[in-house]
């Protein structure tokens, strides 16, 4: 009985390590806390290009990956795509912003 006390804090240690293995990011996949930065930061685009007036959010898709956000959709003018990518970019947390809207 004394044995099995013994192990369980090695056994705990393991299971923390196997944890924090297992959320870790990979250039081809993002961890627990990456992905949850990416959500909010695609929340605060999409709040952002609805609070602008001169722009259709509805018509304007919003991805992120590892801090990257991708627009894309259908926009009515040059002007529209400009205004989406500069409301992007002043987002916090956005560290680029790549442009893949097309006009109607």
């Amino acid at each position: 009985m004394e044995r099995i006390i013994r192990s369980v804090p090695m056994l705990m240690m393991a299971m923390l390590v196997a944890l924090f293995v297992g959320c870790a990011s990979t250039e081809s996949s993002s961890g627990t806390g990456e992905y949850i930065d990416d959500t909010v930061i695609t929340a605060k685009v999409k709040t952002a290009i609805f609070n602008e007036s001169t722009l259709k959010s509805s018509e304007i898709n919003v991805e992120t990956y590892k801090g990257e956000v991708q627009l894309s959709g259908f926009v009515n003018s040059k002007a529209d795509i400009d205004t989406a990518v500069r409301v992007a970019r002043s987002v916090k947390g956005v560290t680029s912003v790549s442009n893949d809207m097309e006009m109607k």
